[in-house]
């Protein structure tokens, strides 16, 4: 009985460690909470003609399994809450796992994008938009050895999507009136 309590304990110990906080941890936390708009959505949301995607298109989206974007909408009630949430994906995107790519900054607004993986198998793009009086979004585009040049091919797809603009309603919310 000492053995397996003992065990069970270093289990924890080890499992400890690693505290430091992931995206992917903060996505799960935050998913339900009231001041976050939380969306999963698949390559579904395109609605592509298949007969007009070539073929490096379609090598391209099927790269892509799916995005999760997570949004925070700042207002004169909650200025504390958005700087300590931002502060919060700030810290994330610091670990050396997620390399940055690009980033562009304008005082009130900014934003970055980083990556996961090899440059030639990536794994995961990190796209952090934020503008202070509106808020921050963090959208997470998760797939399998992924390029630079597919993710620029995705992008020219998505011109000839029919977007299912019904899965984004819930991003309506943080656009102002």
């Amino acid at each position: 009985m000492k053995r397996f309590s003992l065990l069970t304990v270093l289990c924890l110990l080890l499992a400890s460690c690693n505290s430091e906080p992931t995206l992917q941890q903060y996505f799960v936390e935050n998913t339900e909470s009231k001041d976050f708009i939380a969306l999963d959505l698949t390559t579904d949301i395109l609605k592509l003609n298949k007969a007009k995607v070539s073929a490096e298109e379609n090598a391209a989206l099927e790269t892509l399994k799916k995005m999760n974007i997570l949004a925070f909408k700042a207002d004169e009630k909650n200025p504390a809450k958005f700087e300590t949430e931002r502060t919060k994906i700030k810290g994330i995107l610091k670990n050396e796992k997620y390399q940055e790519l690009i980033k562009v900054n304008s005082g009130k607004e900014g934003g970055a994008v980083y990556f996961v993986g090899k440059d030639d198998a990536i794994d995961e793009f990190v796209l952090f938009a934020n503008k202070n009086d509106a808020g921050f979004a963090v959208v997470r585009v998760l797939g399998d050895n992924m390029t630079p040049t597919s993710i620029m091919t995705m992008l020219s797809v998505l011109k000839k999507a029919d977007l299912d603009i019904e899965q984004l309603k819930p991003l309506q919310k943080m656009v102002p009136n």
